[in-house]
């Protein structure tokens, strides 16, 4: 199987593409990926130098929203997509919602229709529960079926887009499925989300700047798990189907703070209280009994065990988060590429 994996030296597209060619995936001798990546600011090469199986895997820098160079990638013989690229940092869709418009719409569009054109077997678009908006403490998890509802600009993108893909299926029949998943943490995150961020702080012995109150509620799952579901998708799933994917890790961030800090034997003291951001989502959770029942999966790894393994891989990998934090790890480009990144 070929497959085009976009966004693929991202957070979670890198950790896909090692599960996609690492031991867990029986086929992997067989599956040959494809990673398209435009290498904005949280895009690391760094992140997929210790593949395995390194034969069966080409980059190919480049932006989804460029048409041309997508029609090439897929007349090679590619099966499926799985879209991760996308601009997802909150707090930057505040101040530029023009570059999350341009890559989460825009550059959809412009997957689909070349998709459609090639006839693509099957297209993965990678969502997130955020399109469905804030919950009150009582209420039950987001379903499928919850109305969407989207609070900033990041999330509204999302969702356009979601329905771009819900539109080509039920228009054109194309074969598309969407997932929606909780927050993830794991290794090679960005170190500007809130668990990379306090992890690689908190052992700098630096504040962890904590939004509002802190009691702002997310449902946590590790990337592995994440990328065990979309696998089982991409093999199972059914074709205009909608499948969110939780943890079963509902905390608050004040909670996650306080884990990390315990974790790490650091003084509470660390925690530093910051002004909210705006339209800050007040509880995230997910229902995930349709890919429970329907595909037999579920979560593999309670929260303390993962932020556990998390917090080892950031202290074991401390030069792969210290070149982020300088800026350094985007010289790998040019270095093995021969130009040098914007």
């Amino acid at each position: 199987m070929k497959i085009l994996v976009t966004g693929g030296a991202g957070f979670i597209g890198s950790n896909f593409i090692h599960f996609l060619l690492g031991p867990e995936n029986p086929r992997r001798v067989d599956c040959q990926v494809l990673n398209l990546d435009k290498l904005t600011y949280a895009g690391n090469l760094e992140n997929l130098v210790d593949l395995p199986l390194p034969e069966n895997y080409q980059f190919i820098h480049g932006d989804i929203c460029d048409g041309k160079l997508v029609e090439s990638l897929l007349k090679v013989g590619v099966e499926v997509i799985v879209n991760f690229a996308a601009e997802s940092h909150v707090d930057r869709s505040l101040y530029e919602p023009d570059l999350f418009i341009q890559t989460n719409v825009v550059g959809v569009q412009v997957l689909l229709h070349a998709a459609m054109r090639h006839k693509i077997k099957k297209f993965i678009q990678v969502s997130t529960d955020e399109v469905y908006g804030s919950l009150t403490p009582a209420a039950p998890g987001f379903r499928e079926d919850t109305p969407l509802a989207p609070n900033s600009p990041y999330s509204a993108s999302k969702a356009a887009a979601d329905l771009l893909v819900r539109s080509y299926f039920k228009t054109y029949g194309f074969p598309a499925i969407i997932t929606r998943c909780s927050n993830n943490y794991g290794p090679y995150q960005f170190p500007e989300k809130l668990i990379p961020l306090f992890i690689t702080n908190a052992l700098e012995d630096k504040p962890l700047p904590l939004y509002g109150d802190g009691l702002n509620v997310r449902d946590w799952i590790p990337v592995e798990d994440h990328c065990r579901a979309l696998h089982l998708i991409l093999e199972k799933g059914r074709e205009g189907e909608i499948y969110n994917i939780g943890g079963e890790g509902e905390r608050t961030n004040l909670e996650i703070t306080e884990m990390i800090l315990n974790i790490l034997g650091k003084p509470k003291s660390l925690i530093q209280y910051v002004s909210d951001r705006p339209g800050h989502d007040r509880r995230y959770a997910i229902d995930f009994s349709k890919v429970k029942c329907d595909l037999g999966w579920s979560p593999g790894y309670r929260l303390h065990e993962g932020l556990e393994q998390t917090i080892r891989w950031y202290i074991d990998h401390e030069e792969w988060w210290r070149r982020i934090k300088s800026g350094a790890y985007r010289d790998f480009y040019q270095k093995h590429y021969g130009e040098r990144l914007k």
